[in-house]
């Protein structure tokens, strides 16, 4: 009997130390566990207060023009926005200038009401596709950035009036789905890499103003008269050898800018473009030698006074002074050849 009791007494303590312990280790991870929450919590609320705090920075950079909410910022280091920036949706324009950005975030599609989106001077790589969700969005300025792809889902921006991509380098093409902005009028792409005119740019029904100076443009497109709206067009320092006879036809062109190519001709029908106020073919390896003359005006004691002469030397008057030339000595060569033409002489008569 005595036996008995003692093995059920050590099987008591035994059962009690063995639920003691269980209970320990519960408490233990218990506590581990409140731990592992607290921490999350405290490096939460450290993200909150982050978020709390650059907000309320970009809130103080909000501006107020013509009735425009304006976030500017210049001369700051910006590589990035938080996500946070979305708080501030209402904005419709951004001037974000030499930040240092290097991406547009993908939460731009939550600024509906942007007007304009001015990233100029960054080191933008890339446009995101979500940036076809903005239809109300009429100018996107880019210029002096790294982008070299331009999204096709930008011919979503329906409303989109003037388009930068300046200074890029490496960009040489556009998506031909761009031709669907039918109310682009301003087309900047100078300074980049395009060996030629884009299909797209061609098309567009509305494009009033384009600059493609200082790429390495070798041809322009035959039918570049389809650019019915076009009045201004710059295409200085670039590596055209000769002009399509399509560009005679562009009657809306009243400026063009020709300087610093490798043209060797004028196309004579050029001279029909009336319409035609400015042009340049200065620095331009031409293959006559004309020269404007001198004007020269009576002065009040009847001596010759030569007129400080304000024209644009290889303007409009110098083009149509080469096609008359051009012609002229066409004309000559073509008497000379006539005059040397054999003739046959009548046969004697028997």
């Amino acid at each position: 009997m005595v036996g008995v009791v003692a093995c059920g007494s050590v099987s008591s303590i035994k059962a009690l130390w063995e639920t003691r312990i269980k209970k320990i280790k519960q408490e233990d991870e218990e506590q581990k566990s409140r731990q592992a929450r607290g921490g999350a919590t405290g490096r939460l609320s450290v993200g909150v207060w982050e978020d709390r705090a650059v907000l309320a920075r970009l809130k103080q950079k909000l501006q107020t023009e013509d009735g425009r909410l304006i976030l500017r910022i210049e001369h700051e280091e910006w590589k990035s926005f938080p996500g946070c920036l979305v708080q501030l949706s209402n904005v419709q324009e951004w001037q974000i200038h030499r930040t240092g950005l290097l991406k547009i975030p993908h939460f731009i599609s939550s600024f509906q009401n942007l007007l304009v989106l001015d990233l100029s001077r960054n080191g933008v790589t890339e446009i995101p596709k979500q940036i076809g969700k903005l239809t109300r969005l009429r100018e996107l300025l880019l210029s002096c950035n790294r982008v070299r792809f331009v999204p096709e889902e930008l011919s979503g921006c329906e409303s989109l009036e003037r388009l930068e991509l300046a200074m890029n380098h490496d960009l040489n093409q556009l998506p031909d789905q761009l031709q669907n902005l039918k109310n682009l009028s301003h087309l900047d792409l100078s300074m980049n890499d395009f060996t030629c005119m884009p299909d797209c740019v061609v098309a567009l029904p509305a494009l009033e103003w384009l600059d493609m100076a200082g790429n390495r443009l070798q041809h322009l497109p035959e039918d570049m008269h389809r650019m019915e709206k076009l009045h201004t067009l710059w295409l200085q320092r670039n590596e055209l050898e000769r002009l399509p006879d399509s560009i005679s036809r562009m009657a809306s062109l009243d400026t063009l800018v020709l300087s610093s190519n490798r043209l060797r001709d004028i196309p004579p029908l050029m001279e029909d473009m009336s319409n035609l106020r400015f042009v340049n073919f200065r620095d331009n390896p031409l293959t006559l030698d004309v020269t404007l003359p001198i004007r020269r005006t009576e002065t009040e004691d009847g001596e010759d006074d030569e007129e400080d002469d304000d024209r644009e030397m290889f303007g409009r008057e110098f083009m149509h002074m080469y096609i008359r030339e051009a012609r002229k000595r066409a004309y000559a060569v073509l008497n000379m050849h006539c005059v040397n033409q054999p003739t046959d002489e009548p046969s004697e008569q028997k």
